[in-house]
């Protein structure tokens, strides 16, 4: 059975981007993205929301880009080789291969997904994970601090939901971010 991920890189306020929707800021270096990269290859599905499937579609022909960092290409690779399943009412359809669009987060296809998976899944975008906590589907929550407070934006996570967590991992990098990872304990 699969464990169902949720990460995310965010501010120390615990945003994902700031009021104006920039995230560069949160761009991983090198060092953390060699990790993050490690974190990702036993990933078999990649469940996403529509804003951020929108972002990740670089990876599909990032390979492509001359001068394209060894850890970035790792990546593309890694993206590439899973599979995406897209929540959106209005993506026609997808502009990645190994993708499929669902019309609405169903929680039960989701639990029988992650059953009858043989590898892990994450979740992404702030409003998906937001269903996925609340039908308690999470297995695990791994955050990126990053330096820096940005006062606004869009939050990692939802409100108006209690879990409790075990740390299980954690990780200090050079350039001052933070790796956390936490099971979920209780629903």
């Amino acid at each position: 059975m699969g464990r169902l991920i949720s990460t995310s890189i965010t501010s120390l306020d615990g945003y994902i981007n700031d009021e104006q929707g920039k995230f560069d800021w949160g761009v991983p270096d090198p060092q953390v993205h060699a990790f993050v990269n490690d974190l990702e290859r036993p990933i078999g599905t990649y469940l996403y929301g529509r804003r951020l499937y929108d972002v990740m579609t670089f990876w599909e022909t990032a390979h492509e880009q001359p001068g394209l960092p060894a850890v970035e290409l790792d990546y593309a690779r890694l993206w590439q080789a899973a599979d995406k399943i897209v929540y959106s009412t209005t993506l026609a359809e997808p502009s990645s291969a190994r993708t499929r669009v669902e019309r609405s987060f169903d929680a039960e296809a989701v639990r029988a997904l992650k059953e009858s998976s043989d590898r892990d899944l994450t979740i992404g975008g702030p409003g998906l994970a937001a269903h996925a906590l609340r039908a308690g589907l999470i297995d695990e929550i791994r955050v990126f601090l990053s330096p820096v407070i940005v006062g606004g934006g869009t939050h990692f996570l939802a409100d108006r939901v209690r879990l409790d967590l075990d740390l299980t991992d954690e990780r200090r990098f050079a350039n001052g971010v933070v790796y956390l990872a936490y099971r979920v304990t209780s629903r």
